[in-house]
């Protein structure tokens, strides 16, 4: 890459991708920032532009400070837009890059000016959301515009995977044989049926039925809710994987990282595994039911899109399998949700979407990891079928809808600041991650980039929960 391809500081392209992800995150922030100066009113407490003074009587000194903050967020992202303009037109980008940028230019420039009318006019002479959907306008120009720089400057023109190698030996081999010690043989067949249950699944995905719980609830969440909710997704979760675990045996095998599975290696009889698949179905619907009929109907809903659409459907089928697949994670949300109201709500739905969005920037690091992997088993992940250069465009993509959907389940709930700051961070962390995998290209960047998406997911929900029952 030259080292003179935009204009100084920038200079390199890199430092230009870094000022693209500056400016999508600084307009994300301004995207958290207004809505929570909307929910709390705090445009109330500053009814002049560009300067807040505060009217004769206002509001409260925190709705004046977040009105402020808001104001000087949108001076500080301005500036960023600007630069990035700037950076466009001189440097050494494609046309579709310029171009997008240009419209966010001028779209955040419509964007202040709608805020300056919502100030000094009020919100009635303003369409509802106008001012918000300029915001996520913009936020969208600028994560394209770094998606297809990214893409143009780092990107491969084909490398998918035609014909995958086979494994010179199945990995599992050499551990199929029973230690002789009885107490060692049950220890290792209850290890097995333990593992067939996704034990690393199950706190991500009861932590997302324990947002969905704590936004329905708040602080009059009971113990009893908590413990049948938790409790039948537990099983639930355990159901769906061990009915994975039968479905894919034989394509387990063919895969390192999966060669290892309980019924892969048959250290555990189908039959067996059935039985137990089974017996968890019904404790999970049982002990669902004793909170109501919904929350049994959607977790019977989950174990079997899970075991049966994805699985057997999605999953060997369509390059569309991850996207899809997103909704057996999003489920637990609205489970958790109905567990407390017994029905779906905006919010609830909100969450869910948060968690289908995120899903496949998640994922895809995993199959990047794994690309060669996952051909052998002849899965057609994304890496696979499209190569990792789009796989990697659409890690950005993904993160960035994620973003936008934590704005709007923002704008539909009471979450404050500490959710807020929270989705900032993590945020910035995760696209940073997707940004250096970009350059870097290794399986030890897949996986950061991995792993900062667990760490954003989880801190996300843990913010959720937090904020909904003591703040």
């Amino acid at each position: 890459m030259a080292t003179e391809s935009f204009p100084r500081p920038i200079g390199t392209r890199r430092r230009f991708s870094a000022l693209l992800a500056a400016t999508g995150l600084g307009v994300y922030l301004l995207l958290i920032i207004g809505a929570t100066t909307s929910l709390t009113d705090a445009a109330a407490a500053c009814t002049t532009w560009p300067t807040c003074h505060a009217p004769t009587d206002p509001l409260n000194q925190t709705q004046l400070a977040i009105a402020w903050g808001h104001r000087l967020a949108a001076v500080i992202v301005g500036l960023l837009v600007a630069a990035t303009v700037v950076a466009a037109v001189l440097g050494d980008v494609s046309r579709r890059v310029r171009g997008a940028i240009l419209a966010g230019g001028v779209l955040y420039v419509v964007q202040v000016g709608v805020g300056a009318a919502t100030a000094v006019f009020g919100p009635a002479a303003i369409t509802p959301g106008l001012h918000l959907g300029l915001g996520v306008a913009v936020f969208t120009a600028v994560v394209l515009a770094l998606a297809w720089d990214l893409e143009s400057s780092t990107g491969q023109a084909d490398d998918a995977i035609d014909s995958p190698e086979p494994l010179e030996e199945t990995p599992a081999a050499a551990d199929r044989t029973l230690p002789s010690s009885g107490l060692a043989r049950v220890r290792l067949t209850a290890y097995a049926y333990f593992k067939m249950m996704k034990p690393r699944l199950m706190w991500l995905l009861c932590l997302v039925a324990a947002a969905g719980m704590a936004l329905a609830a708040g602080p009059a969440l009971d113990a009893a809710t908590i413990v049948a909710t938790l409790g039948g997704g537990v099983l639930a979760i355990g159901a769906s994987g061990t009915f994975n675990h039968v479905l894919e045996r034989d394509v387990d095998q063919k895969m390192s990282r999966t060669a290892d599975r309980p019924l892969a290696n048959d250290l555990i009889p189908v039959n067996h595994a059935l039985v137990f698949g089974g017996l968890l179905t019904v404790a999970s619907l049982g002990v669902f039911l004793t909170i109501n009929a919904l929350a049994a109907a959607l977790g019977l809903a989950a174990i079997m899109f899970y075991s049966v659409v994805y699985t057997l459907l999605l999953k060997p089928n369509t390059v569309q399998n991850t996207v899809l697949g997103g909704l057996a994670g999003a489920l637990p949300a609205l489970i958790g949700w109905a567990a407390v109201t017994n029905e779906i709500g905006l919010p609830a739905l909100a969450l869910a979407g948060v968690i289908f969005l995120w899903t496949p920037a998640h994922f895809y690091n995993l199959a990047l990891a794994y690309k060669d992997d996952y051909a052998r088993g002849g899965f057609p992940m994304m890496p696979v079928v499209r190569g990792e250069t789009e796989t990697r465009k659409h890690i950005v993509y993904y993160i960035a809808a994620t973003l936008v959907s934590t704005v709007v389940l923002a704008w539909l709930t009471d979450l404050g600041a500490l959710y807020a700051a929270t989705v900032a961070i993590f945020g910035g962390l995760f696209l940073w991650a997707a940004i250096v995998l970009h350059f870097e290209q290794t399986e030890r960047a897949a996986f950061r980039s991995f792993h900062a998406s667990n760490a954003f997911l989880g801190a996300v929900l843990v913010a959720i929960v937090v904020d909904a029952l003591v703040l």
